[in-house]
């Protein structure tokens, strides 16, 4: 069944009606440590405001640290800025601030709060969240990275570019960011589009959402053959790598996102700034090798494959066995350490577990960075048990690092598998999800060489979306459902992938489908007889450059042996005493020159016990039709002379004697070369197990170097929220001063006697008109009115003052005064709004002044 995108998504069908009145708009996820107040303000001062999007605000908080940002960022922008709340929708024209003690996250288009854990920080929130935001919104996220003192938020840009959003990253605008190593960063990961200061982030947003818009307009027709065609040469020949074999639908998809991005007028223009632009050609190639990969994604796969393939992995191997795997393309490295995981389950559960070296390779060299690092956020473990993570990684907050046991079975290397020279003897090839970005051309080549990798019946585990219907010549199923097949005992026609330049397409002239041998094995049987009536008669054998047989004449065994332990086709290995060093050195010396090479005067044991005498001649063989280079390998036997009478026999036989001796001789110093040979061989192996252990003590040196990294970060982000609340105390004292002068400008301009009174009658502020009054200078704040000299008696004031404060209402009275004036006197208390000591307001009223 054909899941709905937003199904495939994982979003609840309830919230779907909100994802889709929201779709027509951006999100942007701003992620900035608390004291990147002013790149903040700089980005919403640039965002134009008739931009159409919503804004979320990731910042470090503590949970002790009450956030006054919200009202802070308020005074710079038209937008109506809020704290986030749980379930709450996103809206266009809203910013959502995130609160302290809190991680946020977005689900179908609502923002989700969850409550910090006891440590009371999480190391990686704005990651967390700019993750969330891309897997729910896909193309429509954006994700800014603003002033911060940590590498948070580099993976929170790589997830939306996986998903087809829109990314930047400050950068330097005179004094720069306030604190750069976030948006550093982040430009180091590779998947940021951007890099502008806070101010020209806005417009950027803008443009690319008009630019697409523009774009879902665009004809199919714009993308012909012959534009995809340049496209694809211009790729070959700036970054070496060929595409002609991708899907076209996918290749126009990706360059679609880059038109979008860089604001092109369409596929022309694009083109056109490609031949201009050799950092654009790099963009685009690395947009084209960005891949969705979780870790058990398809989980019923891999349990199928833990159950069905892993244990026959290791039956029959024993301690100094090396289970040998390779997972091509493999991006990121989640595939490659779910596997690792699966293998180490089965061997905790062996008494002597065999060695186990998975081979990790992939042409993008950040995607191999970010694998080698093992470190992913929470949210990318959503299908990985409790169980699996506790044994498996290292939880620190929302964030997971794999464990250094399973980073130990993994090395990662630069490898293109279209190109490169293929691993071999390898017992496992986890290929998943590349194939479905692969034409037919490119497939038909990829498969042969996935055969060739493999051992005698090695396994080959592909995505739940590919199949290797066309290639059953070369793989049996296993288990059809869940992608897992078997390699056959079959010669492919295409062993190696072909050695091309930059220049050159791989793709060229492979329109034919390879599914058996080009050269059938009648007609190399064919090619070889022909030669060999023309040349030779004696017994002779053909092998590729790797030493391998893939034909044999008759009487070949009068030369060749059954090797004990696994069976092997590696001619060399087979020889019979005496045969093989001579063997070896011809083989390579024919293989390096690609000439004749002869060796003669050998002597063979042959299986009756008698010494024979051959000549050994390697040739190179050119096989109409082969793809691959071939050797004739000839074991020329030397007849013996006939004897003609008693004395030449006797003779003869002392001759044999002592040649036999001098051939024992011989034969006892070729096999002490062969001990020697076998000792350097297992000293290399002590070296390799020697350079791991170093690799493992410079991982431990890393480890605890990212220990001191993360002390230093908490320690940054302390100073920030310092530098917050210095900067949200120093807004408010400018407030309080504002304030004060508006009221002293008030009380200047205002012609009522007017004085604010404490309880037991001590000034804190008064008018003028209060002042002509009582004789009042600034300097007598704080003293009591009782020490004026008053023109109407104060006992009234001291007796309703408690009154005023009980009943919470004004009180008046008319008093006449000692210089024969009335004076109306009104005392107020106004509403109290803190637990400080209460104002009484007293104001008085010339009457006779006012008649």
């Amino acid at each position: 069944m054909l899941l709905d995108p937003d199904e495939r998504r994982g979003i609840d069908p309830k919230a779907q009606n909100v994802a889709m009145d929201q779709d027509h708009f951006p999100i942007v996820g701003i992620g900035a440590s608390a004291g990147g107040i002013e790149a903040m303000q700089g980005f919403f001062r640039g965002v134009p405001e008739t931009l159409e999007a919503a804004f979320v605000v990731v910042t470090h908080l503590s949970r002790k640290h009450k956030s006054l940002l919200p009202e802070v960022l308020a005074r710079f922008t038209t937008f109506d800025v809020e704290a986030a709340a749980d379930g709450v929708p996103v809206r266009p024209g809203h910013v959502y601030v995130m609160p302290a003690g809190f991680v946020m996250g977005i689900a179908g288009g609502r923002l989700t709060l969850r409550p910090l854990g006891p440590e009371g920080r999480e190391a990686k929130p704005i990651d967390i969240f700019l993750t969330a935001l891309a897997i729910d919104q896909r193309e429509r996220a954006v994700g800014v990275i603003l002033s911060g003192g940590d590498g948070d938020g580099a993976i929170g840009v790589k997830a939306i570019k996986e998903h087809g959003g829109l990314t930047l990253a400050q950068t330097a605008d005179g004094d720069g960011p306030e604190t750069a190593d976030m948006p550093i960063s982040a430009l180091r990961t590779g998947f940021v589009d951007f890099g502008e200061t806070a101010e020209r982030m806005g417009e950027r947003i803008a443009a690319h959402g008009a630019a697409q818009d523009a774009l879902a307009g665009t004809a199919p027709r714009e993308f012909d053959a012959a534009l995809l065609a340049e496209v694809f040469a211009i790729l070959r020949s700036q970054v070496g790598h060929d595409f002609s074999g991708y899907k076209s639908s996918t290749f126009v998809r990706r360059m679609q996102r880059r038109i979008g991005v860089v604001g092109a007028a369409g596929p022309l223009d694009y083109v056109r700034l490609l031949r201009a632009d050799p950092a654009e050609v790099g963009a685009l190639f690395r947009d084209l090798l960005i891949g969705v990969t979780n870790f058990f994604r398809d989980a019923a796969a891999f349990e199928a494959l833990a159950s069905q393939v892993v244990p026959k992995l290791f039956e029959g191997r024993a301690e100094t066995d090396v289970v040998r795997i390779w997972v091509p393309a493999c991006s990121t490295g989640e595939e490659v350490y779910s596997l690792a995981i699966l293998l180490r389950e089965h061997m905790l559960t062996l008494a002597e577990p065999p060695r186990v070296q998975i081979f990790a390779t992939d042409i993008d060299e950040r995607s191999l960075t970010v694998a080698r690092t093992g470190l992913y956020p929470r949210t990318y473990l959503s299908a990985v048990s409790p169980e699996r993570i506790a044994q498996h990684f290292v939880v620190e907050g929302d964030s997971a690092v794999v464990a250094k046991a399973v980073r130990d079975l993994c090395t990662f290397a630069p490898h293109s598998v279209l190109r490169d020279p293929p691993f071999s003897r390898l017992d496992l090839v986890s290929c998943r999800n590349l194939l479905i970005y692969l034409g037919v051309e490119a497939q038909q080549q990829l498969m042969p060489v996935l055969h060739y990798a493999l051992r005698p019946r090695g396994y080959l585990f592909i995505g739940m979306a590919e199949n290797v219907t066309r290639f059953e010549d070369l793989f049996e199923t296993i288990d059809k459902r869940h992608r897992i097949f078997q390699a056959r005992d079959a010669i492919p026609s295409v062993r190696l992938p072909p050695m091309t330049g930059p220049d050159t397409p791989i793709f060229a002239g492979t329109s034919q489908p390879h599914r058996r041998n080009a050269t059938t094995h009648a007609a190399l049987r064919h090619t070889v007889e022909t030669l060999m009536l023309a040349e030779f008669t004696p017994p002779h054998a053909v092998v590729t450059r790797t030493g391998e047989a893939v034909h044999y004449s008759s009487r070949i065994g009068d030369h060749l042996e059954v090797v004990p332990g696994q069976p092997t086709r590696e001619l060399a290995a087979m020889a019979r005493k005496g045969l093989r060093l001579d063997l070896r050195t011809a083989l390579r010396e024919a293989i390096e020159g690609n000439t004749q090479a002869v060796r003669d005067g050998i002597g063979v044991v042959l299986p009756d016990g008698r010494l024979q005498s051959i000549s050994l001649v390697v040739r190179p063989l050119n096989a109409s039709g082969s793809t691959e280079p071939l050797f004739l390998v000839v074991f020329d036997e030397v007849a013996a002379p006939a004897e003609k009478d008693r004395g030449q026999a006797l003779e003869a036989n002392e001759r044999d004697a002592a040649l036999q001796g001098l051939e024992r001789e011989l034969g006892e110093t070729r096999e002490r070369l062969q001990g020697v040979i076998e000792e350097y061989e297992t000293s290399l192996e002590e070296l390799k197990s020697s350079n791991e252990e170093l690799y493992s003590v410079n991982e431990e040196m890393q480890a605890a170097n990212e220990e001191l990294e993360a002390s230093k970060e908490e320690t940054q982000s302390l100073n920030e929220e310092l530098q917050t609340v210095n900067f949200e105390l120093t807004s408010k004292i400018e407030a309080i001063d504002q304030m004060r002068d508006d009221q002293s400008t008030l009380f200047e301009c205002m012609n009522v006697a007017s004085v604010l009174l404490t309880p037991d009658l001590r000034i804190r502020m008064f008018t003028a008109a209060a002042a002509q009054i009582f004789g009042l200078q600034p300097s007598d704040i704080g003293r009591s009115l009782r020490n004026f000299s008053a023109p109407i008696p104060l006992t009234w004031l001291s007796e309703e003052i408690p009154t005023v404060l009980t009943a919470d209402r004004p009180s008046e009275r008319t008093i006449e005064g000692a210089d024969g004036a009335r004076y109306r006197v009104r005392l107020m208390a106004p509403s109290r709004k803190s637990g400080r000591t209460p104002g009484i307001v007293a104001i008085f009223t010339n009457l006779q002044e006012q008649e």
